[in-house]
């Protein structure tokens, strides 16, 4: 069974994130066309279905981590702030975005809230995991294997070159040359 390791990240996210447009619970906030995704971009996404990826892509970190919260959520989608001579700092992703989708996903039933040895966060329900599978598994394209035939033979290309000049042997760089004696 073919598993979201099994592909692509970019594509599983873009595939994911055309399954989710249809959800009508994964709708984009109103806000969602002025807002920037950190403190540490300079400008809004230029994307028009960026809300959608961004859902696909914490989906898919939750199924890959397990129990997460917001707060490993921001650390992951943060990003270099420029400021002007100074170094570049880290800085945290938007948290209100993550929040937000988080909750659509919850409503939508492909997350839910629990405690797992000790760790509170979300994780993927089986519906989300199937959710992610199916689209992983549409993505493979299944070949059948072609029979070996039963003696080997060689290609003309792949024969093996046989080196017609001869090396000279090598002289160490640091050597000095000798001097002869009268």
């Amino acid at each position: 069974m073919t598993t979201i390791y099994d592909v692509d990240t970019n594509s599983l996210i873009e595939k994911a994130a055309e399954e989710l447009k249809k959800i009508k619970e994964m709708a984009p906030p109103e806000w969602a066309t002025f807002v920037k995704t950190g403190v540490y971009k300079e400008r809004p996404p230029a994307r028009s279905d960026w809300w959608h990826v961004r859902c696909a892509s914490i989906l898919r970190t939750i199924y890959l981590l397990g129990p997460v919260g917001t707060a490993k959520l921001r650390t992951r989608y943060g990003g270099k702030k420029r400021r002007g001579y100074q170094p570049p700092t880290f800085k945290r992703g938007s948290g209100s975005i993550i929040r937000k989708a988080l909750q659509q996903l919850e409503k939508s039933g492909l997350v839910s809230q629990t405690v797992k040895k000790g760790h509170k966060g979300r994780v993927v329900t089986p519906k989300g995991k199937s959710f992610l599978d199916k689209i992983a598994s549409s993505m493979v394209q299944h070949v059948p294997k072609k029979e070996m035939p039963a003696e080997k033979t060689e290609h003309p290309k792949h024969e093996e070159k046989k080196p017609e000049a001869k090396e000279e042997p090598k002289k160490p760089k640091h050597e000095k040359p000798k001097e002869e004696k009268k």
